[in-house]
């Protein structure tokens, strides 16, 4: 069998000279991050100020952690943490040459499968320590990808009676038990206590070891906007009067027609199973396995029969149907076993996704987790070159789809048909991805232009920390009360709308983030902005001007109102105009507040 590693692993490395190593490990791992110091630059892809407070929140959060560092580093940062072994994630200490790797916590949870693969490719050894992988072979609490335990708290009295030498017998009802046979383990013929291998419904008063394979497939067919409760009873009341476990459920599957509806979608999230889809013409190729014929889904879809023909396709040749079609008012559903597990991932193809990911201002210590899943899980990255060039290895081994700027809508478009074909697309902007970012230009193509099978995509919006966040955050706090961000940029929007703007706003006395304050081309403007903003505001108002923030060449800089209209300004940078509350703390460095007025109220 194939040992399933962990997904999203995080490496952490304690300085340069773990680097090298865990590029290695990198490659190997796919999704895995190289995580490192920000005291000692080596292109990490996240970085840290405190290893300990890192890796405890690593920990706290369930990611998987190997340490290219001794174990008692590890060990101390997590140790607060540990509580129930079931929902720790894996963590292993490696050492800096590869020699050994010991899994600490998570043994039959990832961390042994990944002790194993590091030392197959360092040439190291893998220190495994937990008594069933030892002397049984194998890990009772470790089954094969999509394979369920209807009890854990039936492992250990189980793994324990076998490593006393007791007798315990394997039932199998279900195909797909060569694993639990290619240990060392001398299963009884006959014995009171068993490990079963089925897709039935088993009751709590068991005492065997349940597994549920994945060898069912759940068809779903349904009106538009069928309820997803409607759907999840329907399901759920099949599955119970056939006697069938829900936890075998391999997917929920149904024509490409129903890729966006959230019905089906909701019920495969609730059991924890992806949806995939069929053409109809695949549908089609079972119509004589089918229990009868539809006119009316032939009419809808192309087929004639979805629920069943699905459920068929999913399972197979070999597979037949265990239930056959039942109806609701709006929906059906049918269930059909293969005679092997279905893995899931082969079989007709997923909803695609396009994530709109805001990758903020481009140090990657001030990029989100989520951001960061979001890359890591696609397939295909589109943005603009430079902000591509920023992610480096983040994006290593994803197909890139580079575009120069001005080509924003032929960017998006094509993003949009990509992820239609079922693909999982990442579309790139800078700093938030919805402020003066693509994420609004995808809704207004959604809205206005949409093509057959835009409307099947799911769109995911990811937030990033914005340029205007972290010029504030470089200044001090000069955006703790009411502000507002207006772009200079009349490439878009006529400079008649926002010189009202600028006027409304200095009228207002807000504190001002001016977006692509200026170019070569509309220097004048920028110049005539801070004009409107003197009129209403002291020469003396605090000004900060931050360029290439998070990026090579930072620089900010704390003038006033009064020089800005002299300062060197580009359109990678971003200045942020006080308001009268605003004020300057002459600390080393100065900074910039602005008060929302909790101490004048505690007064």
């Amino acid at each position: 069998m194939t040992e399933k590693l962990p997904d999203d692993i995080a490496i952490v490395a304690l300085g340069p000279a773990g680097a090298a190593l865990g590029r290695r490990l990198q490659v190997a791992l796919p999704g895995s991050r190289l995580h490192g110091p920000s005291a000692h630059p080596g292109g990490w892809d996240e970085s840290y100020a405190r290893a300990s407070a890192h890796i405890a929140e690593l920990f706290a959060v369930g990611r998987p952690i190997l340490g290219l560092c001794a174990s008692g580093i590890l060990i101390r940062s997590v140790a607060p943490l540990l509580a129930a072994k079931r929902v720790e994630p894996p963590v292993v200490a490696v050492a800096e040459d590869g020699s050994v790797a010991v899994p600490l916590v998570g043994g039959h949870h990832g961390a042994n499968a990944l002790a194993r693969t590091v030392a197959a490719l360092t040439g190291g050894v893998a220190a495994i320590t937990t008594a069933g992988d030892l002397r049984l072979g194998l890990a009772l609490d470790e089954p094969p990808p999509g394979w369920r335990i209807a009890d854990p708290e039936q492992v250990r009295p189980v793994t324990a009676a076998l490593l006393r030498g007791e007798p315990v017998a394997l039932a199998a009802e279900a195909g797909g038990v060569d694993w639990l046979r290619a240990g060392a383990i001398d299963w009884a013929e006959q014995s009171e206590r068993q490990v079963l291998v089925t897709d039935r419904a088993v009751g709590p008063a068991t005492d065997a070891l349940v597994f549920h394979p994945p060898v069912l497939a759940l068809g779903i067919g349904c009106e538009r906007g069928c309820p997803a409760g409607e759907i999840a009873d329907l399901a759920h009341s099949a599955l119970a009067e056939a006697g069938l476990a829900a936890a075998a459920v391999a997917a929920v599957v149904s024509v490409e027609l129903k890729l966006a509806e959230p019905g089906i979608h909701a019920l495969a999230a609730s059991l924890g199973v992806p949806a995939r889809f069929f053409s109809a013409a695949r549908l089609l190729a079972e119509t004589e396995r089918l229990t009868e014929r539809s006119a009316a889904a032939f009419r809808a879809t192309g087929a004639w029969g979805v629920a069943e023909g699905a459920a068929l396709a999913a399972a197979g040749p070999g597979g037949m149907l265990v239930v056959p079609k039942r109806k609701s008012r709006r929906a059906t559903c049918a269930v059909a076993r293969a005679p092997v597990p279905i893995d899931a991932g082969t079989i007709g193809h997923p909803r695609g996704m396009l994530a709109v990911v805001g990758i903020g201002p481009g140090d990657p210590a001030w990029r989100t987790p989520e951001a960061s899943a979001a890359l890591a899980g696609a397939t295909d990255i589109f943005g603009y070159g430079l902000y591509l060039d920023l992610l480096g290895r983040a994006i290593d081994g994803k197909t890139h789809h580079p575009s120069g700027l001005g080509e924003e809508e032929a960017r998006v478009c094509r993003a949009l048909d990509l992820a239609a074909e079922g693909r999982s697309v990442a579309l790139v902007s800078s700093g938030d991805a919805g402020i003066y970012g693509l994420a609004p230009l995808v809704f207004e193509l959604l809205d206005r232009a949409a093509k057959p099978g835009w409307h099947s995509v799911e769109i995911r919006v990811c937030p990033g920390v914005s340029a205007a966040q972290a010029v504030a955050a470089r200044a001090g706090a000069p955006l703790g009360h009411d502000f507002c961000a207006i772009s200079l940029s009349d490439l878009m929007t006529p400079w008649e709308t926002i010189r009202t703007r600028i006027e409304a706003a200095a009228a207002a006395d807000f504190v001002v983030a001016l977006y692509n304050p200026s170019s070569a081309r509309r220097r004048a403007r920028f110049v005539e902005a801070v004009e409107i903003l003197l009129r209403h505001r002291p020469p003396q108002t605090p000004v900060f001007l931050g360029r290439n923030l998070g990026r090579a060449g930072e620089d900010g800089r704390l003038l006033t109102l009064a020089e800005l209209s002299n300062a060197e300004i580009d359109m990678l940078s971003l200045v942020i105009v006080g308001s009268s509350a605003t004020r300057r703390l002459d600390t080393d460095p100065p900074r910039l507040y602005t008060p929302r007025g909790y101490v004048r109220r505690g007064r």
